[in-house]
């Protein structure tokens, strides 16, 4: 697993998905082409070209009228989605795909809260088209047997890469339990009972619809609950047509809206374009940026936010990131902390050049990284390098409101000069925060350093902190570090119930 999450962490989540689903149609035009797949191969070229050609140019109109900054492989992975489910067929339907597309494009614009769409793209494209036109209806093609592996494979990767493995077992093991429960109260046997699952194993386009479209982060919930809730309310619209509870059977599409509805409801929608109030260098390549918020704004402390930054020249990271705030709520300023290598990606160029007032553009605040609300529990803090950001948030966040934590820090850097936020710790002392810090360059150790030397070990932990083991961790950093980190405390029998991690996709 630490290669593939290696290969993941260099890749961001949407290029992922878009390089998935190029693979997905790169395989079915083999297939079609060698008469496994029953499919004319020139329509998957054709109709892949005539959504990719509908959707790009409406996003570039659209996004022109309404002045947005957008990101052009979204409007891509649209297209391709929408090639996998609707009927390959010119040019018979190609009424279909570039009036589904129009839609499609349409309501990441019309259909929106603050400027950001509450629907699934394609799904609300093919929705919006099927109630207008009952005999336009997506087949979902993809989900033939020949397809699976790739589907399969691919899905795995990126429900890995987003962390979403969790809505994804709860949202298949529900259908799979509905799909059961169904086939048992009408036939009564076993044989009924595995005959449905086969099927909709192999002659459906459940694992593509879980992998791709279920678990998009930005019409998703932000939170853990409530993706499971909204993985519950989907399984159950999702299995209509073998529950039989309704006059008609729910599509697929029909489902997903339907989650997205909840979505909606239970985490709010905004796009925020903040100005830079200012940037600071606080550490060896490491700079802070202050951003303009406005007042109304709230979030929990070590939450995180999707950046957008538009600019010139963007390499295969593409215009978009997810980082951790490391504000506290109390601050004026939205605040980033970014870690500079060389070569550095286009987007980390553009934001460490932008000037005081340029902007940039935030929206959706998520993830589950945040205080228990019990201030009662002992925690202990590991931070790597900027990965002291959400906890700097958090730190903050209990010295503006003057509240007693039990808490250690266990700060690891490589250097002296990559330590931030000193002062802000020791401040945090008398709020029950200590810090251990600990240096990894064991060549390159200043002369008057009092910190631990070394990676953080058992033994280390064991010596500072002598109650761990009734202790809740929090670890934030690297997606590699943090997994050392994991095994580290699995040797010192902690609990995975214990361990909590920063996480937010496509960084």
């Amino acid at each position: 697993m630490k290669i593939i999450d290696s290969f993941l962490n260099k890749i961001t989540m949407y290029r992922l998905t878009l390089y998935y689903l190029i693979a997905l149609l790169v395989w079915a035009f083999i297939l079609s082409f060698l008469g496994i797949l029953h499919v004319n191969p020139l329509d998957i070229i054709i109709d892949t070209g005539l959504a990719l050609f509908t959707c790009i140019v409406g996003n570039y109109i659209l996004s022109k009228f309404f002045g947005a900054v957008t990101n052009i492989e979204s409007a891509i992975i649209t297209a391709l989605i929408l090639t996998l489910i609707i009927p390959l067929k010119f040019p018979v339907n190609a009424t279909f795909f570039i009036a589904a597309s129009v839609f499609a494009i349409g309501s990441k614009y019309f259909v929106t809260v603050d400027r950001r769409h509450v629907f699934n793209p394609a799904a609300a494209g093919v929705l919006a088209l099927s109630l207008l036109s009952p005999e336009h209806t997506a087949t979902w093609w993809v989900g033939t047997p020949s397809m699976l592996p790739v589907v399969l494979i691919g899905g795995l990767l990126l429900v890995r890469k987003i962390q979403r493995e969790t809505l994804a077992f709860t949202f298949l093991l529900s259908y799979a339990v509905l799909l059961a429960a169904a086939a048992f109260l009408h036939a009564g046997t076993l044989s009924a009972i595995l005959t449905s699952w086969k099927l909709s194993i192999l002659n459906s386009a459940v694992f593509f619809f879980t992998f791709v479209m279920l678990t998009e982060p930005l019409t998703s919930p932000t939170t853990k609950k409530r993706r499971e809730v909204y993985a519950y309310i989907t399984a159950l619209f999702y299995a209509t047509p073998q529950l039989r509870l309704f006059n008609f059977a729910f599509t697929p599409e029909m489902a997903l809206i339907i989650g997205n509805i909840y979505s909606f409801i239970v985490s709010p929608k905004f796009r925020l374009v903040l100005p830079l109030s200012w940037k600071k260098e606080i550490g060896s390549n490491t700079v802070v940026f202050g951003f303009e918020a406005p007042k109304s704004f709230t979030f929990n402390p070590g939450q995180y936010m999707e950046w957008t930054l538009p600019h010139t020249h963007v390499d295969n990271r593409g215009n978009r990131r997810y980082f951790s705030l490391a504000n506290s709520p109390s601050e004026k300023e939205l605040m980033l902390m970014i870690k500079f290598y060389d070569p550095s990606s286009s987007f980390k160029k553009a934001l460490l050049s932008m000037q005081e007032g340029q902007e940039i553009v935030a929206t959706h605040v998520a993830g589950d990284f945040v205080l228990p609300k019990d201030p009662t529990i002992p925690l202990v803090f590991i931070a790597g390098g900027v990965g002291m950001a959400p906890f700097r948030s958090m730190i903050q966040h209990i010295i503006d409101n003057k509240l007693t934590y039990n808490i250690t820090v266990i700060y690891s850097n490589r250097a002296a000069d990559e330590i931030a936020f000193a002062d802000l710790l020791s401040q945090a002392e008398k709020f029950g925060i200590k810090t251990l810090y600990t240096l990894t360059d064991k060549k390159n150790i200043p002369q008057n350093w009092t910190g631990e030397i070394g990676y953080i070990t058992e033994e280390m932990i064991e010596k500072y902190i002598p109650d761990y083991a009734q202790r809740t961790f929090y670890l934030s950093g690297p997606q590699l570090m943090v997994e050392a980190y994991e095994d580290l405390l699995a040797k010192l029998n902690i609990k995975k119930s214990q361990i909590i991690k920063d996480y937010f996709p496509g960084y």
